[in-house]
This record gives C-alpha cells, structure tokens and sequence, in this order.
C-alpha cells in the first residue's frame, strides 16, 4: 500500500509509521503547507519524496485543496494520513483522495478541539488516549469550518492512555504520542494495508475484520495496578515493582496474606520463586509439598500426609532446598511446620494453617508465611502465559496437560507395572515445572533426582543422577522411573539412565531416531511409554 502523508510540522507519526511499515505500507510522498516545516528534512532522510504547497495569501480552502490535489495527483496512492496538518479539509480534497485518516489526542467524542490535553486534565480524568478516524468533510458549501464536524468521522481505532495526579500538559502530551498515537496510528494503517477495513460513512462506522477477541485479540489492554515498589529486582542494582491484576482469581502469591508479622517484605525473586511454587504443586490432589530454587524445584512428593510429603520433597536435595521456597497443596500443620523450620528457608506458601503450625513458623523472624486461600477448581483470569520481549511480548496458553494411564504409548516389548504408571504420570505432572532441557528421576510418587536447565538432554541426564547419587538423603534411583521433557535425539540419553538404575521411562517420542532409542531400552530390559506431547519449560 502506498501513503500519502501530510503534516504542517514534524509529522512524528508519519516517520514512524515510514519507519515501522505497518503492513508493508510505504509513503510514496510526504506533503506539507509549511516551507520550513522539520517533517521534510526528516522525509528527505528518508528517501521520502515531498511537495510543499503553502497557502498563498486571500487563496480559500477549496483553492489550496485542488493544488495539493494536483501536487499529489502525480503519486500512486492508496491511504492519506494526516498528522498535525493545521487545515480542516473540505470535499473538495476528501472527494478527490482515497480514505483520509487523521489521529486526534482524545478518546472521541471526549476533548474534541486543539487543546484535547488540557481539556483532560481540567476535566479530571484518569484516562484518556487517541483516536484514529475517517476524515469527513466539516466545512459548509462557502468552504466554512463547522465546527461541531471536525474529527467526527467514522473512528477506526483507540488507545486508552492513564493520566497521573502529577501530568503537566507537556508530560500529557508525549505520553499520548508515544505510548499512544504509536501504536494506534500504524495499527490503523495495517488493517487499510491488508484489506481489513470496510468504511460505511452513511452509518459512520468502521467494520475491521481481524479486530476480534478471544483468547489472543487483535488488541489487548492490560490492567494492572502497582501493588508495591520492591526493595530492589533480580539484583540489587534493579529498580523493581509488583504490579496487581485485581481480576485474577484463585490462590496467587500476589493476593497472598503474609502471616508472619515483622517479617520483612517480599523480594523480586521471592515473588518469582513462590509463584513458581505453587503453580506446581497445583498440579497434585493428593497431598503435595515442593520445595523451589530460583523457580525451580529442588524436590516435589505427594504423600498420605502432608508431612510425609514433605519429608520426601525435602530429602531429593535438602542442600539446594538451603534457603528455598516450601509450597503445600494443604493446610499446613504443626507436623509440616516443625520440618520447615528445620533448615532455612525464605517462603512458605499454603492454602492455610493451623494455630499450631503458625506458632512454630513465626518464631522464625524472616520467614514469611503466605496464606493464599483455597485453590480454586478451575483458573480463572489466568489462562494465559506471558513473556516479555523487547519490543513486544509472547503469549500462550498455559501448560495445563493432564496425562491419565490411558494417554501412554507403550513402545518397549516391556510392560510398565501400575506402580511405574503411577511414577511416571507424577514425574509428568512435575517435569512441566522444570526448565528445559529437563528429567525427572522419581520413586513412587516423590523425586530422587532432577537436571534442569541444560542445553544438552544427556547432559541433564546426567544431572539428575548425580543428584540421585550425592545429595539425596535416604533414597536413590535404582528401580527409578524417568521423565523427559522432550524426545531423546539419540540413545545416549537412556544409556545414561541406565547407567543411574533407571528402569522405567516417559518421554514425548517424536525423534527420527526414536527406532534407535527404543532398541536401546529393550536391550537394557527398560519399560518406555510415549507421551505424544512435550512440556518445554524456558522461562
């Protein structure tokens, strides 16, 4: 699609938009009715063509209008957006163009006029934004300006910006351009661009095909409150924040009650790790306790009781677990309680607590105690994964898999007893929560070993067995099952397990050397299930 554009000034929306090419969109000429204007310098940089058509003195609109007219008329042009052109246009040039857009300041119909900033700030609102909209004709048949028409064509989108106790009219003013007409503007012209927007201007609306919702909407607007400036982020030369979704529903460390009084507040990273915590031991309906480290878990079990489960999550690699966070799918008790508080640690989160158990809990000064509340059945407002990136952000459904029995493909002339069934479906559950390259060694229903975050799958394998080997407490992996969280590429990866007392394996098949990996395990008599799915974890 090729733009015209047309300022009386700088025309940063013009050179931004050059700059992004919304849609493949590129101006085939820049115009301006100021000589001096900086917009052509800028254009000029560009290798963008310009005119100037200045208004010559007792010349009417409708005369000026026919010679920028002509002055455009020898460019290929599809779309005309204005940015900060000081002249109303009438028919005479909107007859003659192709859809005109102009962006004003303001949330229309709010603060129409030249001063939509100050109008705001006298008013007294909280929010206001801009508006990108079809140029109608707001003049008279004498070329009049009526004023009641100016910017109220068919709006074609709108970008919602806060206004702050402290706005000045300056500060206003670049929030709206930068945070707003940026990316307003050059949304508008990708949807002209790729043929996604039908103009009604007798019922003065805009139709955009692909401006839909659900689950990830063509816009998205994020509403977060700033809960608490944080004593610092990651490290503490960062400067950090909490920001509140008051939406969400649910346990969340967010919403979380910290019990401990006089503890001292959350950090960065204690938020990051509990949150971390406690979606994983959502996972489990029985009994479950997890211990994490820099979000990832050091040790996870479910068990008949909620102490013995944390026992066993505990005893995978009680050195890691130094200093980590505890999160338990159950009220926690003076059992669970007096077991924590045994060796350092940051956080405990839980759905509750007993008298009891807060007693022993909160004789440790720094110890917070969070209180998230019962977990709800089903998430609610919280469907969606996100990552931040510079210059935009990732979103994804979350990793809600639940495999049953049923779901396995046994690929191995061995058969995996119910018991090795029962292990792998928790080493599944667990490994979702474990940054990739990911394995889970697990017993039963309690981990004996886990490598995470490797760039080498063997590698991680590895790991995870010297885990088993050196820091567990009471237990190893022999006769153990393995997760993995991707496919073996290559037979190493089970000859390694082995190698650790591996017998049984879950991984997502899918290799095109799965052949050569299943005939690893039944050379070594190992029972291996495919999964059909993986559960990558990067963040």
């Amino acid at each position: 699609m090729k733009l015209a554009g047309m300022a009386s000034n700088r025309g940063r929306n013009l050179l931004n938009i050059a700059d992004s090419s919304p849609g493949g969109a590129t101006f085939a000429v820049i115009l301006t009715n100021k000589p001096d204007a900086p917009v052509l310098d800028a254009a000029e940089a560009r290798g963008i063509p310009t005119e100037v058509v200045p208004m010559q003195e007792g010349e009417s609109r409708k005369a000026h209008e026919k010679r920028v007219v002509e002055a455009l008329s020898e460019y290929d042009i599809d779309l005309v957006c204005l940015d900060g052109y000081m002249r109303i246009l009438s028919d005479t040039f909107l007859d003659a163009m192709p859809t005109t857009l102009n962006v004003h300041p303001s949330l229309l119909p709010s603060f129409p006029g030249m001063d939509a900033w100050g109008d705001a700030l006298a008013a007294g609102v909280s929010v206001t934004g801009c508006t990108v909209h079809v140029v109608t004709d707001a003049t008279d048949e004498e070329g009049e300006v009526k004023e009641e028409l100016v910017d109220s064509g068919p709006i074609v989108t709108q970008e919602p910006i806060p206004v702050y106790d402290e706005d000045t009219v300056e500060t206003l003013k670049e929030r709206v351009l930068y945070d707003g007409e940026f990316a307003a503007y050059p949304r508008a012209v990708e949807w002209f661009a790729t043929d996604s927007v039908i103009v009604d201007t007798e019922a003065n609306q805009v139709h955009v095909d692909v401006d839909s919702g659900g689950a990830f909407p063509a816009r998205r607007l994020v509403r977060n409150d700033r809960g608490e400036t944080l004593r610092y982020g990651e490290n503490p030369h960062q400067d950090a924040a909490l920001y509140v979704d008051n939406t969400a529903r649910g346990a969340t460390v967010v919403h979380a009650e910290q019990l401990n009084e006089g503890a001292k507040a959350l950090s960065y990273n204690n938020y990051n790790d509990a949150d971390a915590a406690l979606e994983l031991i959502k996972e489990f309906d029985e009994p479950a306790a997890a211990v994490i480290k820099h979000t990832n878990p050091a040790g996870c079990a479910t068990a008949d009781t909620l102490a013995d489960a944390y026992e066993r999550a505990l005893s995978t690699d009680p050195m890691s677990a130094f200093g980590g966070i505890v999160a338990l799918n159950r009220t926690c008790d003076a059992e669970t309680a007096e077991q924590i508080v045994d060796s350092f640690k940051e956080v405990v989160v839980a759905p509750a607590y007993t008298d009891d158990a807060l007693d022993v809990l909160t004789e440790k000064q720094n110890l917070r105690v969070l209180d998230v509340g019962p977990f709800a059945e089903e998430r609610s407002g919280e469907s969606l994964a996100e990552k931040p990136l510079a210059g935009g952000r990732l979103l994804q459904e979350r990793d809600d898999q639940r495999l049953t029995g049923e779901d396995l493909e046994v690929v191995t002339e061995r058969e995996p007893t119910a018991e090795q069934v029962e292990s792998m479906l928790f080493a599944w559950q667990t490994i979702k929560h474990v940054k990739s390259n990911a394995i889970v060694f697990a017993d039963g229903t309690e981990t004996v070993g886990i490598g995470m975050g490797q760039v080498s799958r063997v590698d991680a394998v590895r790991l995870a067995g010297m885990k088993a080997d050196e820091h567990v407490e009471g237990k190893d992996s022999e006769g153990a099952v393995m997760a993995s969280d991707a496919f073996f590429p290559f037979p190493d990866g089970i000859e390694e397990a082995v190698d650790a007392g591996i017998e049984a394996v879950i991984q997502p098949g899918g290799s095109k050397n799965d052949d050569m990996v299943i005939e690893a395990a039944n050379e070594h008599d190992v029972t291996m299930v495919f999964t059909g799915s993986r559960c990558f974890r990067h963040d």
